[in-house]
């Protein structure tokens, strides 16, 4: 693999996926945090925040671009489905 698709990997793993992985994180920790909802979504956002840049900090310490990537795709699909059960769960967003 070349530097730069190596590099492109990882700006694509640090930028759109720690964005989408905070999204969901702070989703799925908004509905599992004990607390009122205004409190578990307050603390949710401000736990997506740090984890929006711990994932771009991953992804330029990663042993590859592909590692970063599929782990923050690994990471997003579980605060996904965790998500989704939630509110199947539930029935409400």
């Amino acid at each position: 693999m070349t530097r730069s698709v190596d590099t492109a990997l990882r700006i694509v793993a640090a930028m759109p996926g720690g964005y989408a992985a905070a999204a969901l994180w702070a989703m799925a920790l908004a509905r599992i945090l004990p607390g009122g909802p205004d409190q578990a979504s307050f603390a949710a956002t401000l736990i997506a925040f740090a984890l929006c840049a711990a994932t771009a900090m991953w992804a330029f310490a990663a042993r590859s671009g592909w590692r970063a990537l599929w782990t923050v795709i690994l990471a997003t699909a579980v605060a996904g489905a965790i998500a989704g059960v939630s509110i199947r769960l539930t029935g409400r967003l």
